[in-house]
């Protein structure tokens, strides 16, 4: 255990140098779109429109934190892996090191989630200033564990991701037919309630859904979807464990 922990750590050090340089850009990168979403949405469109009692903002805030964790988690695991991976070739390195797969993956994994509760967190404080309901909540800490949760589950993706993409041009791909299409559909930012039931049913395939239910359901102290949050760990176990193929797959 004492040497997992050892080599998930050497291989997060590289990693955590460059968010200790680059730490006051990664906050700043992190939340232009939330805060850019927050306005236009919650301030702009939202305006007046109430979700089940609440203000709109209310609503909303929930699911722009769990769309900043995809964001930060994927391009904070993905983006680096896949540049040392086929730019400069430094990830090599890593695969000759005597160092087990499980822990390659965790510690590209962990430097994602860093950066995604890093930007989540700093959402969150903006947000308690906007929705002080979300801190006043009973369910504050289920909170917390579903964003920790949120974050290794895209994370994990990222790290997925980086090991299929062949180009540059493969992680761009999967960020416009993806990534992009979770945002605006996973209910960030509209309940699902309204959809038709054929929509809505191939919405919950999408990680991002479930972690927006999660969140909005704790933050608002709402009936909490426990399905939603098993589905959440069943997405990360699959996205780790192909992780784990893939790497033994490139080590053979």
């Amino acid at each position: 255990m004492i040497n997992a922990l050892r080599d998930i750590h050497t291989v997060l050090w590289a990693d955590l140098r460059v968010l200790r340089r680059h730490w006051l850009r990664t906050i700043a990168t992190s939340l232009i779109n939330p805060i850019l979403y927050l306005l236009a949405f919650g301030y702009g469109l939202g305006r007046g429109i109430t979700f089940w009692g609440y203000s709109y903002l209310d609503f909303v805030v929930p699911g722009i934190i769990a769309l900043t964790t995809m964001t930060g988690s994927f391009n904070g695991a993905g983006s680096k892996l896949h540049v040392d991976r086929l730019f400069y070739k430094c990830f090599d390195e890593i695969l000759m090191a005597p160092v087990s797969i499980f822990s390659i993956v965790m510690g590209k994994a962990l430097a994602g989630v860093i950066r995604g509760i890093i930007g989540a967190t700093a959402l969150l404080l903006a947000g308690l200033m906007i929705s002080p309901k979300i801190a006043a909540s009973p369910m504050f800490l289920l909170f917390l564990l579903v964003l920790i949760i949120s974050c290794f589950v895209f994370a994990f993706l990222g790290v997925l991701i980086a090991f299929i993409a062949k180009s540059h041009q493969d992680m761009n791909t999967f960020s416009n037919l993806i990534l992009l299409p979770m945002t605006f559909l996973s209910g960030t930012f509209f309940a699902l309630e309204g959809l038709p039931e054929i929509l809505r049913i191939a919405l919950h395939l999408l990680p991002l859904t479930h972690s927006s239910l999660c969140l909005r359901a704790a933050a608002l102290n709402q009936p909490f979807p426990w399905y939603s949050l098993i589905a959440l760990i069943g997405f990360g176990v699959a996205f780790f464990l192909g992780c784990i193929l893939i790497l033994k797959k490139t080590s053979v």
